[in-house]
């Protein structure tokens, strides 16, 4: 955990550059000491149906809901997500400058014992470390 999940008009997809969203909400993630870069995950999702306040074709949204494990403080939480929605701000504030757009990004904690998983991302990112030190 994270798991970020991005939601977006499709009208704005050409102007958003998602990869570059993805990475940035990576990085800065796991760049807040509080997530493992090992159990990031993003993913986007553009809607093609959607009503934004008065129906203007114009009009678009992006969400950002950041899902987490349970178990970190409020205050740990509040100072990842404060940097988070920076970085998302910024990413943003080009088309913010010129368009009508609602941005929103939360945080939401999975219950622990209703969550399931199993995954073998941090075998394979250990034996990629072991395999480049070895070539260093």
């Amino acid at each position: 955990m994270p798991h970020f999940r991005v939601e977006y008009s499709r009208n704005l997809e050409a102007a958003l550059d998602v990869p570059a969203l993805l990475d940035r909400l990576t990085e800065v993630a796991a760049g807040t000491g509080v997530f493992p870069l090992a159990g990031i995950r993003c993913r986007a999702l553009p809607r093609d149906s959607y009503r934004i306040a008065d129906g203007h074709p114009d009009n678009g949204f992006v969400h950002v809901e950041l899902r987490v494990g349970a178990g970190r403080d409020v205050p740990t939480l509040r100072r990842a997500g404060e940097a988070v929605f920076a970085a998302l701000s910024d990413h943003m504030a080009g088309l913010l400058a010129c368009r009508p757009i609602a941005l929103s990004f939360e945080i939401a904690e999975i219950h622990p014992d209703l969550n399931f998983k199993v995954g073998n991302i941090r075998d394979h990112m250990r034996a990629r470390a072991e395999t480049a030190e070895a070539a260093e």
